[in-house]
């Protein structure tokens, strides 16, 4: 029987119980559940609602029921409604009539409300966790690669020399900021619902403080019909989720494109590819590709949790029910996504001479030829227009800046000189590039240091 069953003549359809329950999806919040009940049961006796007696029995229930489940010696009923219901029912047949007095006070709104946000701290904490481990791992090839020299691409043409450590230090800012996202998400996340009952708070005299010093929560929902109607906390994990994995999928994108023939700048571990069924040939970057792949899905989850709340009217509905799949979905994917890319980054293979050689080819040092000549007094759109004319004269002929006779650089220029051949090796100019941010080995060993500072700093 349902508990909440008296003021219904029949039993539920059996296809509409079916369709009403979420204990398949919300069974994996059993332990934040029960954190909470027994939060809610410690201050319902500190405050006289209940007796000290009924606590002790509550608490000890719910320990038993946490063991139980834990240890796989407790099986969940799958027709019960949900995990709050289950525990209760559980709870009431373990210990009697005491069990039936830990819902005083209470409603499964905001009974539900404040477990899915313990759930949601931990998981956060955890995401957390990964993306430091990523950025750790890519700190340390852009370390080992300070000055190795890649071609830098705009609209996917090589432009400009950069090394691969500035390159990869690029996507720890970006993960940085994800964990700045998370970071502030978290706090949001962290304000307690319970105490808002269904909607409108409760005329016995709890202490919501208290309940929320018990569970660690930073704050108290300032509002009893926003406590148990509010699901911003799930949209903007969805969202912080999200531009995690659309940076991630940028990376992946881009081995794909490395580790390709056409590029082949890098080639990943046999252990983190693929094959094909038909070529032996082939060695596919898969991991990559289910990471570009699953983005897709993590903002599918997002726009659905965006339209699920678009419409509700306070406070709670149903509807809501829909928030658990897709927020958990979005933190399982982004959680196997890194759980798989940080290995397969780390045993990376980096084929240097093979980025060394795409940069040479490329007249990616077009842009320090006109410096030269800047530098030399001539203006610079002038030096523009006669770098160009040179990088036309070497596409007919086949050749690189580098190999263009002095002689034939005077007659489009005479501030040239013989340094000039100097001033634009690769080498020249990455060294030359020691702005802040910049390129440079000793401007990336200074973002290296700066991101580990960071990373130090945060929880």
């Amino acid at each position: 029987m349902k508990l909440w069953a008296g003021r219904f003549a029949k039993e539920t359809d059996s296809r509409a119980n079916s369709f009403n329950t979420s204990l398949p999806f919300d069974r994996r919040m059993f332990a934040q559940d029960i954190e909470a009940s027994a939060a809610h049961a410690e201050m319902l006796a500190a405050t006289g609602v209940i007796s000290s007696d009924d606590a002790k029995k509550i608490l000890s229930g719910l320990e038993g029921i946490l063991r139980d489940i834990t240890e796989g010696k407790l099986t969940l009923d799958n027709d019960a409604e949900d995990i709050h219901m289950f525990i209760e029912a559980e709870l009431t047949a373990r210990i009697g009539d005491a069990g039936k007095r830990l819902h005083t006070a209470r409603s499964r709104n905001d009974q539900v409300a404040a477990d899915l946000r313990l759930y949601l701290r931990d998981e956060t904490d955890s995401l957390k966790a990964l993306i430091k481990e990523l950025c750790g791992t890519l700190i340390s090839k852009a370390g080992e690669h300070k000055e190795t020299i890649m071609p830098g691409y705009t609209h996917l043409q090589r432009a400009q020399p950069v090394t691969f450590g500035h390159h990869l230090m690029a996507y720890v800012s970006m993960f940085l900021r994800d964990i700045e996202r998370l970071d502030e998400c978290r706090g949001r996340i962290n304000v307690m619902p319970l105490g808002s009952c269904a909607l409108a708070g409760t005329t016995y005299p709890i202490d919501r403080q208290l309940t929320g010093e018990r569970l660690k929560f930073g704050s108290v929902c300032a509002n009893s019909l926003d406590g148990v109607s509010d699901r911003d906390f799930c949209i903007e994990l969805a969202a912080c989720v999200s531009i995690a994995m659309m940076h991630l999928s940028r990376l992946s994108e881009e081995i794909i494109l490395w580790s390709s023939w056409e590029f082949k700048f890098v080639e990943l571990d046999d252990a983190f590819s693929t094959g094909s069924s038909i070529m032996p040939q082939k060695k596919n970057a898969d991991i990559a590709e289910l990471v570009r792949g699953k983005t897709g899905r993590v903002y599918g989850d997002l726009m659905a949790l965006l339209t699920v709340m678009k419409g509700l009217p306070l406070a709670y509905n149903k509807d809501m029910q829909e928030d658990k799949e897709a927020v958990f979905d979005a933190v399982d994917t982004l959680r196997d996504c890194l759980t798989a890319f940080i290995p397969m980054l780390e045993t990376m293979t980096v084929l240097c001479e093979n980025m060394r050689n795409a940069a040479a080819r490329g007249f990616i040092n077009a842009t320090d030829l006109a410096d030269y000549l800047v530098k030399k007094g001539v203006a610079f759109r002038d030096a523009y227009k006669v770098c160009g004319e040179l990088v036309a004269l070497c596409v007919r002929d086949g050749i690189i800046l580098e190999e263009i006779p002095i002689e034939t650089l005077k007659e489009h220029c005479g501030a040239f000189e013989k340094d000039v051949y100097g001033a634009i090796s690769l080498e020249s100019c990455v060294n030359a590039r020691n702005s802040e941010g910049g390129t440079s080995p000793l401007s990336v060993a200074r973002q290296i240091q700066l991101a580990k500072n960071a990373l130090e700093e945060t929880k």
